[in-house]
């Protein structure tokens, strides 16, 4: 990879993943809570949104871990410091947590189909061989796989909350005790590669659908 195209695609994981946040807070605002709005998160200047663990620690675990233990998980991970929301401001609660939570996958596996029809129109006119087809081959596979991720019910994936939404009171509260070892479950299914291949389980049909060969 050039160094260019290692900077372009590395401007498109940040953005990626911001986005995927602001849209949490912009749905939460439509459903009237205005704690994102209020903290300055409804923005893509990306400084407010690093997060730590997701935006720093991940994504250099999945390029450390192969040079420590030979083991690959052929693909990067991450998040952007999660948005403030407060579900107590929402018109409807059960509704706004379910949209809000789904909010953030949706637009990546958004921004991944227009990436996608821009693929096949730059490759119908212009050819494979420019600048334009690896990056936006490279949009296509980090959305796919951002919005992939984030539905895992794994906390404090997306997919945790989605779940948590609909399930009874008392189930939920069950079902958040787990959230303190989330991380670590996380780390672990990356560890020994069972989330690389859970990904790909999924991922490589969604490339197929879209017509945009994976990374």
């Amino acid at each position: 990879m050039t160094p260019e195209l290692l900077a372009l695609s590395l401007i498109i994981l940040l953005f990626s993943v911001i986005i995927h946040e602001v849209m949490h807070g912009f749905i939460a605002l439509k459903f009237g809570d205005h704690t994102a709005q209020a903290a300055g998160r409804l923005t893509l200047n990306p400084i407010p949104h690093i997060d730590p663990i997701g935006t720093i620690l991940l994504p250099l675990m999945s390029y450390i871990l192969p040079a420590l233990t030979g083991i690959s998980p052929g693909f990067l991970i991450g998040w952007a410091k999660p948005v403030p929301v407060n579900p107590l401001h929402f018109t409807n609660i059960r509704r706004g947590e379910l949209f809000v939570s789904i909010a953030g996958v949706g637009s990546n596996f958004v921004l991944a189909l227009i990436a996608a029809i821009f693929y096949h129109i730059t490759n119908l006119f212009v050819g494979y061989h420019n600048l334009l087809t690896p990056i936006l081959q490279f949009t296509v596979s980090i959305n796919l796989m951002l919005g992939v991720f984030n539905l895992l019910p794994i906390p404090p994936l997306d997919g945790s909350k989605v779940l948590m939404s609909q399930l009874s009171y008392n189930l939920a509260r069950e079902y958040e005790k787990i959230s303190s070892y989330g991380i670590f479950i996380i780390l672990f299914l990356l560890y020994f590669n069972i989330l690389g291949l859970l990904l790909r389980f999924v991922l490589i049909p969604l490339h197929l659908l879209l017509g945009v060969p994976p990374l």
